[in-house]
């Protein structure tokens, strides 16, 4: 069972002074997860190395068992650390594909060549695609064998707008998610702000905010175990 995980190389939070990246709560708890299930796992991100973590959720607030289990692992860290870069990805190599998210993809994932021709790759091989959070922006140009947006009339979750609204940040992301996800023929459903909430649509696994990261991994290895 090999699974790639692809991160944000994006650091900066609009025109703002503030940075972003990716979350870590939303990478470790699949990481381990997957992991712990025996599943070989390769990191990657559009430009190598190390992704730029989100401040925000590496506040005290946001510690996780998983997160403080990723502080403490040295060879994680690692490998983190030294990321292959996405165009050396080939989705041959593997049986699932996950994106965590964070705000970062919102400007760089989902207009990334690579990772939408990978996503593409991954959909006609009949491999499973699983995002969380604002991951699944990377979603929103990607399109099926018929040249449709893969979104379109499937069932998807995602950062809600209150949500956004919530964290003060629908006055600088390039765009609210729901509504974008809306406009490309997506099926979108959520639950309250900050509850756990994975929809599956056939291979295609989505959640709707860090709460539901654990439930997305779970949902991806129930879906490679058939």
């Amino acid at each position: 069972m090999k699974i790639v995980i692809v991160l944000t190389s994006h650091s900066k939070l609009g025109n703002t002074e503030g940075k972003t990246g990716f979350w870590i709560e939303e990478f470790a708890t699949p990481y381990y997860i997957f992991k712990d299930a025996g599943a070989k796992i390769t990191l990657a991100s559009p430009n190598g190395g190390q992704p730029p973590i989100d401040p925000k959720s590496d506040t005290s607030e946001n510690q996780t068992e998983s997160t403080i289990r990723y502080k403490n692992d040295e060879k994680l860290l690692n490998l983190m650390a030294n990321t292959t870069q996405l165009q050396a990805i080939s989705a041959k190599d593997f049986d699932a594909i996950f994106y965590p998210g964070g705000h970062g993809p919102l400007w760089d994932l989902t207009t990334d060549k690579n990772s939408i021709k990978l996503i593409e790759d991954f959909w006609d091989a009949k491999k499973p695609v699983a995002t969380v959070c604002h991951a699944p922006s990377v979603l929103l140009n990607v399109k099926d064998e018929d040249g449709n947006f893969l979104i379109k009339g499937k069932k998807v979750t995602a950062f809600s707008n209150t949500e956004e609204v919530a964290v003060k940040l629908d006055k600088i992301v390039p765009f609210m998610l729901e509504d974008e996800i809306k406009k490309k023929g997506g099926i979108y459903s959520k639950k309250e702000d900050w509850t756990s909430y994975v929809v599956k649509d056939g291979l295609l696994i989505t959640g709707q905010n860090p709460q539901s990261s654990g439930e997305v991994a779970k949902e991806l290895l129930a879906v490679l175990k058939k």
